[in-house]
């Protein structure tokens, strides 16, 4: 039976041959992102070609002199129809990688991209904190960890995967960073798989308030809440008990087109699922005495998690960067599930409100919060179901316009260099048919607005 590799993204690269320039380049940016493994002897269709293994041990090699300092890699050698892939497994490293030529690369999508100077500082503060999760927990043992999630991440993981774990189940516990080499638990260990998360690590659980007005009072401005709910455990149940608390407290309306009745949430479940993931996922658990908290309001639904924007992350760029304080925990829920494709989740959160017919969500960054504001209020009709969704040049847009209040067509050929005037005309042309923007004025004089 073939066996199938999914296809480039932030935690995976193809090479056809051992090109040693190629591996340099994926090396350092897989180790100052999240991580990866790096697959030799492969197209990106994911279709084996082969490789021979002293060529890529030397290839290795010379790459490794183009790193500085070098970045720690494993080794791993298997048959796929027939023919022989190398995979390099990368971790993320507490330390700045860069090439000898000076370049700083990190993990974008399926490319490697180098930084600029203020994009490297930043990076290097945060590398220069540690690396929290793969902490050894004072006071675990092997016995804190709960077999029965660990049997069920394994099972998530290889039908992810598509190809069997090789190993015991310990040596892929260090591998991944829940165990230390000399088998304690880590942070990231006790938060995936602990029986009791919360009694090593308090900060870790999650606490849901519900609002009956738009400001956290009770009803006729007395304080008080309708609903108060304290959500603990593994990451794992924790995201899907927040998102069930959530689901049983939101509104379900109806639209009916000819015959056929639709039901609409009063938030994207995908939006709503992917601000409690992104939280989980990217808060910083060194901070103690804050946990998430999510609270819903008559208005809005907001989602706040300790810990500023991590890395080279800022408000401009989040949209297109992707980078993980917490990157074993980002692959353990990955692997699990909960993650759909790395990179593309606030891309998609932006995409289903403005086809539900709400406002783009609201990201409020500061040093010690991130909150991710969803409102309910309707500004335009929503976008029937089974209509195309946007491509990533559309939503570059509407970030656009949400930041300026509007877009003309020189500001969208420079914010996408490279692609022809025709098909940008096209895209907005297409976000005019479905609704979503408007055009005002005609030829020089023409910009776009939302709807």
């Amino acid at each position: 039976m073939r066996e199938t590799l999914r296809r480039p993204g932030v935690l995976q690269a193809f090479l056809r041959s051992p090109d040693p320039s190629e591996i340099a380049e994926t090396l350092v940016a897989f180790a100052n992102t999240d991580g990866g493994v790096l697959v030799i002897g492969m197209d990106p269709e994911g279709r084996a070609i082969g490789v021979d293994p002293e060529e890529v041990e030397d290839a290795l090699r010379q790459a490794l002199l183009r790193c500085r300092p070098p970045v720690p890699s494993r080794w791993e050698q298997n048959e796929v129809d027939g023919r022989t892939i190398v995979f390099l497994h990368v971790p993320r490293s507490p330390e700045l990688h860069s090439l000898d030529d000076g370049r700083v690369l990190i993990r974008r999508g399926a490319e490697n991209r180098p930084l600029e100077g203020r994009e490297i500082q930043q990076l290097a503060a945060t590398k220069s904190i540690g690396d929290y999760e793969a902490e050894a927990v004072p006071g675990a043992a092997q016995a804190d960890l709960d077999e029965a999630v660990i049997q069920e991440y394994l099972g998530k993981r290889e039908a992810r995967q598509r190809r069997p774990i090789v190993g015991t189940v310990e040596e892929l516990l260090v591998e991944i960073g829940a165990l230390t080499p000399d088998g304690r638990p880590t942070v990231a260990g006790i938060l995936l798989f602990g029986k009791q998360p919360q009694r090593f690590l308090p900060q870790s659980g999650v606490v849901f308030v519900k609002y009956p007005g738009t400001t956290p009072h009770g009803e006729e401005g007395l304080p008080g809440y309708a609903r108060r709910e304290e959500i603990g455990g593994p990451l794992a149940r924790i995201i899907e008990q927040a998102w069930k608390v959530v689901w049983d407290e939101m509104q379900v309306g109806a639209v009916v087109r000819g015959l056929e009745r639709e039901e609409r949430p009063e938030y994207p479940p995908f939006a709503v699922r992917e601000a409690i993931v992104n939280a989980v996922c990217h808060r910083d658990y060194r901070l103690r005495g804050r946990r998430i908290e999510i609270r819903k309001f008559a208005d809005r639904l907001e989602v706040s998690s300790p810990g500023g924007l991590p890395g080279h992350i800022t408000l401009d760029n989040i949209v297109d960067e992707h980078y993980s304080r917490n990157p074993r925990i980002v692959s353990g829920l990955f692997y699990w599930g909960y993650i759909e494709e790395l990179g593309l989740g606030i891309d998609r959160m932006i995409e289903e409100m403005i086809r539900a017919g709400h406002p783009q969500p609201k990201f409020i960054a500061q040093p010690y919060s991130f909150t991710v504001i969803l409102y309910n209020r309707q500004e335009r009709a929503p976008v029937p179901m089974g209509e195309p969704r946007m491509n990533e040049r559309q939503l570059k847009a509407l970030q656009y316009i949400r930041e300026h209040g509007r877009i003309t067509n020189r500001e969208y050929q420079q914010l996408c260099p490279g692609v022809s005037p025709e098909t940008l005309r096209l895209d907005l042309a297409d976000l005019v048919q479905r609704g979503i923007l408007l055009k005002i004025g005609e030829k020089r004089g023409t910009y776009y607005i939302l709807k």
